[in-house]
């Protein structure tokens, strides 16, 4: 189904790109687990480390965070869990879908726009094989400025040393990108070793293959470029705020190789963990069907999805929104009963 190009689609600065960057994650920055003791008991914090900004979780979402803190002035720290960084983007395969109009959809004579874009994203018209309406549960503000910031975000993510494999925007690897016009991007693979193997890509392949891993060394290059510290290693525990659940947030407190830290965010926090997938009590919260035989969730144990981000966020008084994916039932893919599975396969799920 095809709609008719509307002509009245906003233009964004650079700088609005940033604003309306800032304000979705600043949302996102309100969560996590339990106040630490020192804060708890009224005593000061001993601070370890301080910068302007921090950043939790090195993954697609931490990573061009701190690259524009940075780029705007400010001191950065980012941590996270994992022995490297990358989350659920590096292990995946690389297709990023942004459209609305951008200079890879015009050089192959793709037409879309912002307005475009934004129609696809909030139309109950638009169904799965099984009824399922993908798009009736979008928040449209979000997908306003989604849709307003996905052709100047490809733009970025290009300055920033992405490079994608050279074809026209397609429809593969990705679901719900919008029924109106191709907008699914590949990032070519190049000559970093693969997560998965330790071993790059054979050479003849580099340019034209996609994966994840030729999103997030740009990023990180860039981060480290520009002066942004990474420590990996170091877990989040809590969100540390003035008070319990009012005042401004003051930083964090993480623990690393069986020590705690306090890092304090002079200006502010955010967070950029991997989701809640893998938090069986979290997780049926939403859905009490989503039992322990779920296992195997996408990207485990490279890739932690335990929740921690949310449930800081939620102990010093934040809403979670949007959890609405934990339960829908699209029909692209055939469902897998309890009973179908193999009784090694979580332990399979989890070497894998």
């Amino acid at each position: 189904m095809k709609r008719e190009k509307r002509d009245n689609a906003k233009t964004f600065s650079r700088r609005d790109f940033v604003k309306t960057a800032a304000a979705g994650v600043g949302a996102a920055a309100l969560s996590g687990v339990a106040p630490s003791e020192a804060e708890a008991q009224g005593r000061a914090v001993k601070w370890d480390k301080e910068a302007d900004i921090i950043v939790v979780g090195a993954g697609a979402t931490g990573l061009p965070a701190a690259i524009e803190a940075a780029e705007a002035g400010a001191s950065v720290i980012v941590i996270d869990a994992n022995f490297d960084v990358g989350g659920h983007a590096i292990l995946s395969g690389g297709n990023i879908a942004l459209g609305g109009g951008t200079s890879r959809q015009r050089k192959y004579g793709v037409e879309d726009s912002a307005d475009l874009l934004f129609a696809d994203l909030t139309d109950w018209s638009v169904v799965e094989p099984n009824g399922f309406p993908d798009y009736r549960y979008n928040d449209k503000e979000v997908i306003r400025a989604f849709a307003d910031n996905a052709a100047p975000s490809l733009e970025w993510l290009i300055a920033h040393g992405v490079i994608f494999v050279e074809k026209a925007p397609d429809t593969q690897g990705g679901n719900a990108t919008g029924n109106s016009a191709p907008r699914e991007n590949h990032a070519a693979a190049m000559a970093w070793p693969q997560m998965q193997t330790g071993v790059a890509v054979e050479s003849t392949r580099q340019a034209t293959t996609s994966s994840g891993i030729g999103l997030i060394r740009p990023l990180e290059a860039s981060a480290r470029k520009l002066g942004v510290q990474i420590l990996l290693q170091h877990k989040m525990t809590s969100i540390i705020r003035k008070e319990q659940s009012a005042g401004k947030v003051l930083g964090i407190a993480a623990t690393s190789q069986g020590k705690t830290v306090h890092i304090r965010a002079k200006k502010g926090l955010i967070i950029g963990t991997g989701g809640h997938s893998g938090n069986v009590n979290f997780r049926r919260i939403f859905d009490p069907r989503l039992t322990e035989e779920y296992c195997g969730v996408a990207g485990e144990p490279y890739s932690f999805q335990d929740g921690s981000g949310e449930l800081a966020a939620m102990a010093i008084g934040a809403s979670l929104w949007g959890a609405y994916n934990q339960v829908g039932e699209r029909g692209r893919v055939r469902v897998v009963r309890p009973t179908e599975v193999p009784s090694s396969a979580c332990d399979r799920a989890t070497r894998d």
